[in-house]
């Protein structure tokens, strides 16, 4: 079990979040920002694949229920997804813990570099959509990760465990 916090630049806010490796990679945490108060829990395959995302608005408002199988079956709060069936990881807006997964189950070698398609979610709507993005390393701890379908980019910096140190201009581990 592991503790990570990280402070939010784009949007002031703190993040703590507690990793739980065992048979199943679980992920709980609370998320204070300008963009509002969220709790989530990911769960993941041993491998980082992805399966379920439970998402609460402190306000109690809105929740966000996702789970995957593995296979390209997705659904959304109870309804299947037939649009996110090439998806196979998931891409948060409000952390930079979601890099984490494409990272590890990617296991890539410096200079190499693997296209993911993400079910993204955007804040503060909660909308589920197809993300296209490449995540290229560029050395032991830095990583290009790109976005196919705009002109985003941006070399983050992780640890020897994946996890983001620095996210310029929009994370920073404490």
């Amino acid at each position: 079990m592991a503790d990570y916090i990280w402070r939010g630049l784009e949007y002031d806010g703190l993040e703590r979040l507690r990793l739980d490796e065992g048979g199943m990679m679980r992920a709980s945490s609370i998320i204070d920002s300008a963009r509002g108060r969220y709790s989530y829990e990911i769960v993941c395959e041993s491998d980082w694949t992805f399966r379920q995302l439970r998402l609460e608005a402190a306000t109690g408002e809105r929740t966000l229920l996702i789970t995957s199988d593995g296979h390209g079956r997705w659904e959304v709060d109870g309804e299947v997804r037939g649009d996110l069936s090439d998806a196979v990881d998931l891409d948060l807006a409000i952390t930079p813990f979601t890099n984490t997964l494409p990272i590890r189950r990617l296991d890539l070698a410096v200079g190499d570099e693997g296209d993911v398609t993400a079910a993204s979610v955007s804040f503060p709507d909660l909308e589920v959509d197809l993300d296209e993005q490449r995540y290229t390393r560029l050395d032991e701890d830095l990583y290009l990760v790109e976005s196919l379908d705009s002109d985003f980019s941006s070399e983050i910096t992780v640890d020897h465990d994946g996890m983001v140190t620095d996210y310029p201009d929009r994370f920073e581990r404490m």
